[in-house]
């Protein structure tokens, strides 16, 4: 595990401060040569043959592939003419990609058990911001009581940290596209100014600031569930992916429903800002895991990080990612606008439309569960703080079912169709969501009828 602590935020600092002489690369250890097939011509040579010159416009050096069908998964170092105003100067670039098929640094030939560790730490940081949701309703009725507002103002603490997390992704999860950012640095920089607006939220003076707080919160928070399907993505092919996505979405789910339990028994405790706390404490011990143990897995990410490396250490110039030369020519206002637009493109797209707007619906009425429960349990089977929060318990054994349900056809349905066809055709896949629908607008009638409005929860 010693290069996920490598290429850590702290590693690659330590790295980047000695210059390479701790926590070093492969390809900056002493022993480390450049690939065979790097064949560098100088930018300086202009008479160059035109035979010869249309020649290397349709192979490579070392028979890697040109430039039109090179991608960061299928090449090493490879020379190119990376345009045609170049060609005609004698100009040339070297594309840096993956040294061979199984190289260490491609996340998706990582070992298991460091794919595995990677997306347990995704997992514990969406769980960690996505229980900040729920685990503010413990604390309205203390909020009601301590700000002298009606128990709907109250509420929007909870509403705003959801717009957020649904705004934040709109602007923040789009930079983690770009190569030269990467996934990592979104995570930790969100999630540092995500645990520093807890510190203002507990110490408000007045509604406004504890609002407004609970709303930054959200969006900075966001980029957890937003993002962590990718970075779970990047290390897992196609077929293997949903064993990974599944537990990643079972224990998102898991914070919005142990945050009444966990904050419910401490706001009845010690009052209603000490789940606000162990909100902190939570994020903040995450941040520190994070800082240590979490690498890079954008794989034009760590592919721009090598060319600069290689560039440091030969001293050749005309180094560079797939992603740089590709970007060369756009300034980074065009590039970030690039980046943000993407998921509007996206939405255009019929398919992804009517599904976002399922989940839109799903995650509504999800959240309608945490207005509802304390009216029925609290209000009328007069469960205390703490214990109206139990019931939250079924969310997640239906969760569990779902999510058991979901790998039993993947592995029965999707895995044998693509063995038979070598092909996954994605709408396949919601198949189980046709099936599994009608089961919310049922769910929601038979807890509209089932409870009483007095006597025992038991009867």
């Amino acid at each position: 595990m010693f290069d996920i602590f490598r290429d850590s935020t702290f590693g690659s600092l330590l790295n980047t401060v000695s210059g390479g002489r701790l926590l070093p690369h492969p390809d900056q250890t002493p022993g480390w040569k450049p690939p065979d097939n790097l064949q560098v011509r100088p930018n300086d040579e202009k008479t160059i043959d035109d035979n010869a010159e249309r020649d290397a416009s349709k192979k490579t050096t070392g028979g890697t592939k040109e430039t039109g069908s090179s991608t960061p998964v299928d090449t090493s170092l490879s020379l190119i003419p990376s345009n045609a105003g170049e060609v005609e100067r004698g100009e040339r670039k070297n594309i840096v990609g993956w040294y061979d098929d199984n190289d260490q640094e491609n996340p998706m030939n990582w070992s298991l058990a460091k794919r595995v560790t990677v997306t347990g730490l995704i997992c514990l940081l969406t769980f960690s911001v996505y229980i900040g949701s729920a685990i503010y309703t413990a604390s309205i009725p203390g909020v009601v009581d301590t700000f002298h507002v009606s128990q709907s103002v109250a509420t929007l603490g909870l509403s705003l940290y959801v717009i957020g997390y649904g705004t934040g992704p709109i602007i923040l999860s789009p930079l983690s596209e770009i190569p030269s950012i990467g996934r990592r640095p979104i995570y930790i920089i969100t999630l540092l100014i995500f645990v520093a607006l807890q510190v203002p939220a507990l110490y408000a003076n007045n509604i406004h600031t504890l609002l407004a707080m609970r709303f930054f919160a959200g969006f900075f928070g966001s980029p957890a569930l937003a993002t962590g399907g990718a970075t779970i993505q990047d290390m897992f092919n196609h077929m293997k992916l949903p064993y990974a996505i599944i537990p990643w979405s079972v224990t998102a789910l898991c914070g919005p429903v142990l945050g009444p339990i966990i904050g419910g028994f401490a706001a009845q405790a010690k009052g209603w800002k000490w789940p606000i706390w162990e909100l902190l404490w939570l994020c903040g011990f995450t941040i520190i895991v994070l800082v240590f143990w979490f690498p890079e897995t954008n794989a034009e990410t760590i592919l721009l990080r090598r060319a600069r490396r290689i560039r440091k250490r030969t001293g050749i110039q005309n180094i560079f990612s797939e992603s740089e030369i590709r970007q060369a020519h756009m300034h980074t206002s065009e590039v970030v606008f690039e980046s943000l637009w993407r998921p509007f493109q996206l939405m255009t797209e019929p398919v992804i439309f009517y599904v976002d707007i399922y989940i839109a619906i799903g995650y509504a009425t999800f959240y309608l569960w945490f207005e509802a429960f304390p009216l029925v349990y609290s209000d009328i089977y007069h469960f205390s703080l703490g214990e109206s929060g139990l019931p939250f318990i079924a969310l997640l054994l239906s969760a569990i079912i779902a999510g058991a349900s979901y790998l039993t056809y993947n592995y029965y349905v999707i895995e044998r169709d693509f063995k038979r066809t070598g092909t996954i055709i994605p709408e396949s896949r919601l198949v189980v969501a046709l099936i599994a629908s009608p089961l919310g607008p049922i769910s929601l009638f038979i807890f509209g009828k089932s409870f009483i409005h007095e006597g025992s929860f038991l009867r």
